[in-house]
């Protein structure tokens, strides 16, 4: 997915930082968070094309390096932009150099520079966004196959999807709902597994009949627009769905989604009363043009993740996996701005007992992709 948002943030990016420009931040004093690291920590971030003001990825991750810093006051941070892919070795060399406590690389496409970076550096501490060895981001037929200092930051997305499926069941006012992919990717269909299955647990709970167009988590098989960019596909499923009787659409195809966007927007001038999701990001920053159509968003909590390695790292872990989840802030969905007052109260408090229930493991959202 995170290609995916390559386009769509491009689209809606407001500023692009200078190319080679390393931008240190100030540290703040927190909290007491930092009261056992004894010496001054630096943590560099490698951004991902589109820039560090992109309203995705990137941004993400640089206020969650800023967060960690605001959290010990012994942390600065600063980044470097990759205009090309042909910079992510570059920079991640360039910081190297310069000693940083941990280096954070942004996105899937960074895989192999930084796994070939951790592999040649075992004293270097790494980590990346949405990127993991389950994911075959990072090769298995590496040797040593998973490098002990790259900390893989990943999110276990079914777990919100699942609360955006009950939600759309629960707002649904023709009893059919729709979710559709870029691509067959893992990273794709464990979002539309968790909301098919959200769909039948509210079925379930309430006796209902609400229908999955797009996706059936049994067969594995659904709609793909084949591709993460393609916004008139974005807009032809979206017409599609909505012909079908479909009212709210869960795109789960990066910048293709503003073509679905634009399908609902289309609909609802000509009378129509239809709704949508965004994904990975909050819509209603990632797209601000069309927030009055996003109920909500099914996010990764990127800036989490990225602040907990951080952190972590500057006490001294380094490697292994951060799973954001539920519980810890790194799989959530969106606040419903515009649609809060839409929303109705027993529906939210639904919502709370159901993300307890996950929490909890009462509920195990199903899934046949990995995390």
């Amino acid at each position: 997915m995170r290609k995916a948002f390559q386009v769509a943030t491009a689209l809606t990016a407001v500023a692009l930082v200078a190319a080679g420009c390393a931008k240190p931040s100030s540290s703040s004093s927190g909290n007491g968070t930092g009261a056992g690291t004894a010496a001054k920590f630096t943590g560099c971030m490698v951004t991902d094309t589109g820039g560090i003001n992109d309203k995705s990825f990137n941004q993400s991750s640089w206020q969650g390096m800023q967060a960690a810093a605001a959290a010990d006051k012994n942390i600065t941070v600063k980044y470097l932009p990759s205009t090309t892919t042909s910079d992510y070795a570059k920079n991640i060399s360039t910081f190297e150099s310069q000693k940083c406590g941990i280096i954070v690389t942004v996105g899937f496409l960074m895989g192999p520079a930084t796994q070939s970076a951790a592999l040649a550096n075992s004293k270097q501490k790494f980590a990346i966004v949405d990127c993991s060895y389950a994911s075959f981001c990072l090769s298995t037929k590496a040797h040593p196959p998973i490098a002990h200092n790259v900390k893989q930051l990943v999110f276990n997305t079914v777990q919100d999807a699942f609360l955006g499926g009950y939600l759309a069941a629960g707002m649904t006012k023709t009893g059919k709902v729709a979710t559709y992919g870029g691509m067959k990717f893992g990273t794709v269909t464990i979002y539309e597994d968790g909301f098919w299955d959200g769909v039948q647990y509210y079925n379930k709970q309430h006796h209902t009949h609400v229908q999955v167009l797009g996706w059936s988590y049994p067969s594995q098989n659904g709609t793909f627009a084949g591709s993460f960019t393609n916004i008139t596909a974005g807009e032809t499923i979206g017409n599609t769905f909505i012909h079908d009787g479909a009212d709210i659409i869960f795109p789960v195809a990066g910048g293709v989604g503003l073509g679905t966007a634009k399908a609902v927007q289309t609909a609802d001038t000509s009378g129509k009363n239809v709704a949508m999701y965004w994904v990975d990001t909050d819509g209603c920053v990632s797209a601000a043009t069309y927030c009055k159509y996003f109920v909500t968003s099914v996010e990764k909590g990127i800036s989490t993740a990225v602040k907990t390695a951080v952190l972590l790292a500057a006490h001294g872990h380094s490697g292994g996996s951060y799973v954001g989840t539920l519980q810890n802030g790194g799989a959530v969905l969106a606040p419903f701005h515009d649609w809060a007052s839409k929303v109705p109260a027993s529906l939210q408090s639904e919502l709370n007992t159901v993300k307890q229930d996950i929490i909890s493991g009462k509920i195990v959202p199903a899934t046949k992709s990995p995390v």
